[in-house]
């Protein structure tokens, strides 16, 4: 759905132009949905395995901001694109990131409560790493990002969570279709921030493609090193790594289009496809492989 409302935002950008204007308020249905799927049993791991968490955290905003930048200054980007990869490192993990932890034998839980406590960390580490990497660069409004990110991501998840408590029987019965709607929301998304750069991508889309392909690939690595380091077991590290090459592309194209312009957005938006279609072909990598007592994971 992602890809062919994507290609429908760069074939005939005049057809979902009009969406643009209300892509913050797309993304906050987007992160309404997510709250609506959070439990609180989904973070007891918290309390079990502090450690852990913390090391996917810290990985995650460690590895790929650092990474966006020195893959992006070697590929000799433009500044604007530069912003673009440096803020799709610096958002927290993506929801998909859960189920391709499942997909592949991981920890989900872990995988849960990672991504819960890096999007509570966005609005204070995503507009720092930016500023930190790229202010030299492009003008960077650090505070205008805290408020983007506070109404586009905290708040609507808060929402989500507390609906989800407050009606717990109706989220119930909808749960089937929440992914379904949260997808369409966030494919509706793409298409209008595609819609606004479509005659730059066609120009410098390889390239970004490229970039966007390196750094997940090598957020996939280095996040299963840095579990390893850390002592983690062998479901632990899948999820890290996991959780490490996946982002919140949809936060990161939304927040670079508001940030710095369309231009910005297409590393991010490249990332909303690419980055679940190498998600399941790292899982089904991972699947080839047993855990270290020799059984299956």
């Amino acid at each position: 759905m992602i890809v062919v409302f994507g290609a429908i935002g760069v074939i005939w950008p005049n057809s979902v132009s009009p969406v643009a204007p209300h892509i913050p308020e797309l993304l906050g249905v987007v992160m309404f949905l997510m709250g609506l799927s959070l439990k609180v049993e989904d973070l007891r791991v918290l309390k079990s395995a502090p450690y852990s968490v913390l090391i996917a955290v810290v990985a995650q905003y460690l590895i790929m901001p650092l990474l966006g930048y020195a893959i992006a200054i070697c590929l000799n980007l433009e500044p604007l694109l530069v912003a673009g990869l440096v803020v799709l490192g610096s958002v927290p993990g993506g929801a998909s990131s859960n189920i391709v932890a499942y997909l592949a034998g991981g920890n989900v839980a872990l995988s849960v409560a990672a991504t819960s406590v890096s999007t509570i960390l966005a609005p204070l580490l995503s507009p720092v790493l930016v500023l930190w990497l790229v202010g030299s660069r492009v003008e960077v409004d650090a505070g205008a990002m805290v408020t983007q990110i506070l109404k586009m991501v905290l708040v609507p998840v808060f929402l989500g969570v507390v609906v989800q408590l407050v009606l717990r029987q109706v989220v119930e019965r909808l749960a089937p279709v929440v992914p379904w709607l949260s997808a369409a929301a966030l494919a509706v998304v793409i298409a209008g921030i595609m819609s606004g750069s479509s005659d730059t991508i066609l120009q410098s889309g390889l390239i970004v493609v490229i970039a966007v392909m390196i750094h997940n690939a090598l957020g996939f690595c280095l996040g299963f090193l840095a579990a390893k380091l850390a002592g983690l077991q062998e479901r632990e590290r899948r999820s890290i790594a996991i959780e490490v090459g996946m982002q919140n592309a949809g936060l990161a194209a939304t927040l670079s289009s508001l940030s710095f312009g369309p231009l910005a957005a297409l590393p991010a938006a490249v990332a909303t496809i690419w980055h679940n279609i190498a998600g399941a072909i790292f899982a089904s990598f991972l699947l080839k492989f047993r855990d270290q007592d020799g059984s299956k994971v």
